[in-house]
């Protein structure tokens, strides 16, 4: 009497070889999910896609923020000032200067690069808390710096743009009347360069340099980490990606005023969409960029007055008690019950093991009085 048996059922979490074939198809699904549900937001009303330009410029600065806070370890509260001053070199280049708005984009990263440079000093002697002052006094003070200057920023009075300045080429094909669908498009793209940039730069030999630094510097520096270097790139690597969604915000709004926009407030704003996103994490950008857009909006009708401000913290303290790690760290987690990536074994290691077998195959061979040993010395 045969027995039936029952298919067998592969275990869970099922292994994947990093680099595979199954692997690569992966990431490419990734890649086109995301790529469809930015065309299906370019699809909805004005209004949706103005709250989703807002969210991309927003992650874009998130993940600027992400590469000094998250993966380096040094806390930033100044990123606002960062953001501002993109947004002010696109807005002075394009009304006074007559610049296209796209070229304005080099200017700023650079601008804001060795901004950040100059900001990335004071970490080369100081961190923790005390850095964290620093940066908080550039935030502080970038308003009043714009204030100081009217002929070039406008002062308290802001800085407009001109419209047409700012509508999208002919070759386009967009008109004056969906301009902000062309907006959408380039804060998407911007969002897509950011995050393979991030990509590449955190999983990369500069990347483990980074989160060295951030773990342990001693012994990052035992290891031949230079710590100035990896502090002061990822400062201004970091300023230089927050200036140019800067640039994107200026495009988008027209009209520019340090008070209300470039505030402490906007600092906290991107630090909390970090939170809530996913420190040291890639994707985890866009989803703190889209929850600081539209956590507020779908409370709208649930805070007033002086609530506000109450009921959004009450809501990111839950999400913190619920999700330490952010979003994207339960996600991840979740996501490691049913797939796992076993990472590419390092380069050597099958050169290592093959050398090793050899020595087993030698100490097996027998010696001279026909003895033999097939002891195996492991130092």
């Amino acid at each position: 009497m045969t027995m039936s048996r029952e298919p067998s059922r592969a275990p869970l979490p099922l292994l994947i070889n990093q680099g595979s074939a199954v692997h690569r198809s992966l990431q490419i699904f990734g890649v086109a999910l995301l790529a469809g549900l930015a065309i299906l937001g370019s699809r909805t009303n004005s209004f949706q896609v103005g709250l989703l330009t807002e969210a991309l410029i927003y992650a874009s600065a998130i993940a600027g923020l992400n590469l000094v806070t998250g993966y380096t370890g040094m806390l930033s509260i100044g990123h606002s000032a960062f953001f501002g001053i993109g947004a002010y070199t696109t807005g002075i280049l394009v009304s006074e200067q007559n610049w296209n708005p796209l070229w304005t984009f080099a200017i700023s990263f650079l601008i804001c690069f060795i901004f950040g440079l100059i900001v990335g000093l004071p970490a080369l002697r100081i961190r923790g808390i005390n850095l964290a002052l620093v940066t908080l006094a550039l935030a502080v003070a970038f308003p009043e710096i714009i204030d100081r200057f009217p002929g070039l920023t406008g002062g308290t009075l802001g800085l407009n743009v001109n419209l047409f300045q700012l509508l999208p080429p002919h070759w386009t094909g967009i008109g004056i009347q969906n301009r902000f669908e062309y907006y959408y498009w380039i804060a998407a793209f911007l969002l897509a360069l950011v995050l393979v940039l991030c990509a590449n730069l955190t999983r990369g030999r500069t990347g483990l340099a980074m989160r060295a630094t951030r773990d342990r510097e001693i012994a990052a520096t035992a290891v031949g980490v230079n710590l100035a270097w990896i502090k002061l790139f990822t400062f201004g690597i970091s300023a230089a990606v927050t200036g140019v969604a800067g640039s994107v915000f200026a495009m988008y709004l027209g009209s520019l005023s340090a008070d209300s926009s470039f505030t402490l407030t906007l600092s906290i704003t991107l630090i909390t969409g970090l939170v809530i996103g996913g420190v040291a994490t890639v994707v985890g950008p866009i989803i703190g960029g889209l929850a600081i857009i539209y956590i507020p909006h779908w409370t709208e009708g649930l805070r007033q007055g002086q609530t506000e401000g109450l009921f959004f913290g009450t809501i990111l303290i839950i999400l913190m008690f619920v999700m330490p790690d952010g979003l994207m760290g339960l996600l991840t987690r979740l996501s490691r019950h049913v797939v796992r990536v076993k990472p590419r074994a390092p380069e050597g290691t099958s050169r290592a093991r093959e050398g090793l077998l050899a020595g087993q195959d030698r100490s097996a061979t027998p010696d001279s009085e026909g003895k033999g040993d097939t002891t195996l010395a492991l130092s």
